[in-house]
């Protein structure tokens, strides 16, 4: 497995957000990609629903914050955004598409596209997103994935999407079960299919790493030690700690910062990178 303090040239990063209806198993899915990516010691107890870390989230059994995380497979670093998957949080799904390539969007094998789908999906093509269509719970009893992926296209078709967005990439899992399929008639071992159709599928991030710096922030927060900490996409360039930056506001106004603490994630936790 690749280091997480190696760095990784944009060709081998791709950045991805799942979207999907409430209940259609984003947290689930990711629980067992996460588990699969070799993260974690052998002996390492595992929590479920491992992104839903907040109180709120636990006690609902639903995610309300956009969660990041980083996994690795062969030489390729992977981050993922878990999204909120209910309507009234619909503001932290369109705001953290701006920083993923492609989207995979869970779709219920049995349920179908559900009105929380319609929301996420159209964000997603708006912006000019790909996304790769999974198709999940398919061991479920009564999943009919053949169904749901007619009402999907018949969706896809009713938003809008351009003739490159209608040639979504499917593939077949179970995120409980821990495995994922290329064809219904694969063999079911492990969640390998999906880990390649990410690689295939969702281009790079662009941008030049030679040009000035240049970050895009969807989060703020604070930390008592060390102050205003951002969170967000990479454009152009790159950064070293100890470095100054310059902050724009929204009017145009610039103040300058020291960097002191660059942040990563591997897994489930942060870890400080140089």
């Amino acid at each position: 497995m690749t280091s997480p303090s190696h760095f990784f040239p944009p060709e081998k990063i791709r950045n991805i957000a799942i979207i999907a209806h409430i209940d259609h198993g984003k947290t689930t899915l990711l629980d067992a990609l996460l588990k699969q990516s070799n993260l974690f010691r052998d002996n390492e107890k595992i929590p479920e629903r491992m992104m839903d870390n907040y109180d709120q989230e636990k006690e609902r059994g639903i995610t309300i914050f956009a969660k990041h995380t980083s996994l690795f497979f062969d030489d390729f670093k992977i981050n993922i955004i878990d999204t909120p998957g209910h309507s009234d949080f619909s503001g932290e799904v369109e705001r953290v598409l701006g920083m993923v390539n492609s989207v995979l969007l869970l779709i219920d094998a049995q349920e179908g596209p559900m009105p929380q789908t319609r929301f996420v999906l159209s964000a997603a093509l708006k912006m000019g997103l790909r996304p790769i269509v999974v198709l999940n719970k398919i061991d479920r009893p009564h999943a009919d994935p053949d169904r749901a992926l007619n009402l999907t296209f018949d969706l896809f078709v009713e938003l809008g999407a351009s003739d490159a967005q209608l040639d979504f990439p499917i593939v077949y899992a179970s995120g409980l079960s821990g495995f994922a399929q290329k064809q219904l008639s694969d063999p079911k071992v492990d969640m390998r299919p999906l880990f390649e159709m990410v690689l295939e599928h969702v281009p790079p991030p662009p941008g030049n790493i030679n040009s000035p710096f240049l970050m895009q922030v969807a989060t703020l927060s604070y930390d008592d030690f060390l102050g205003r900490q951002a969170c967000g996409r990479i454009l152009e360039g790159k950064l070293r700690k100890g470095e100054n930056i310059t902050r724009i506001d929204k009017d145009a106004k610039s103040t300058n910062h020291r960097v002191v603490r660059i942040e990563g994630y591997l897994g489930l936790k942060k870890i400080e990178m140089e």
